[in-house]
């Protein structure tokens, strides 16, 4: 990162994430937190469909192709699309922590354009924890896993209990997640968003 404020530095007292039992195996499909994130969920005709796979340790992968949906200059993917695509990814990362999260601060590198029709491949791992602050950093490539860097990112994560979403939400929408029969799916709806 070029520049990256001292908010996303982890203090010196930090620890090395641990990642949780239960968190899904290295190469599984994490899939979506919620079917109506703009991010990894498939209820959005014009959503990013983030396909997310767990890494080593603390650490995924994630991909998405750019679509005309997503651009911003003629061709080109939005810069405000490509900081999204980020911060999905580096909030799937908490899935492995088995933490709820929002973010708290997000700082982003354009390094080069995305064209529509590219793939971007992301990658993304837990640098440091401390208390309820998780720091997170992610790299986008275009076309393949080594591909040329298009996008950085650092990140804060910031625990929460999870009547952060219940107290703040839609009613609507808390509702029906709430009583959605799949006891996953409902858990999981409030796992990782602002």
């Amino acid at each position: 990162m070029s520049g990256s404020s001292a908010a996303l530095q982890p203090p010196a007292s930090a620890r090395k994430p641990v990642r949780h039992p239960d968190a899904p195996a290295p190469g599984e499909l994490i899939g979506a937190h919620y079917e109506h994130c703009f991010g990894c969920g498939h209820g959005q005709s014009h959503g990013l469909h983030l396909e997310v796979r767990a890494g080593e340790g603390v650490s995924l992968t994630a991909e998405f192709t750019v679509r005309a949906a997503h651009q911003g200059a003629p061709g080109l993917a939005h810069g405000g699309v490509l900081a999204t695509a980020l911060d999905e990814t580096l909030g799937s990362l908490n899935w492995l922590l088995r933490k709820i999260a929002v973010t708290g601060r997000l700082e982003t590198d354009f390094v080069r354009p995305v064209p529509v029709g590219t793939t971007l491949y992301l990658a993304a791992e837990v640098a440091a924890v401390s208390g309820r602050k998780i720091y997170s950093t992610a790299t986008g490539r275009l076309d393949a896993p080594d591909g040329p860097v298009a996008v950085r990112a650092e990140a804060l994560f910031v625990e929460v209990p999870v009547e952060h979403f219940t107290d703040h939400g839609r009613e609507e929408e808390i509702k029906a997640a709430m009583n959605d029969p799949d006891q996953i799916r409902r858990t999981r709806a409030f796992e990782v968003n602002p």
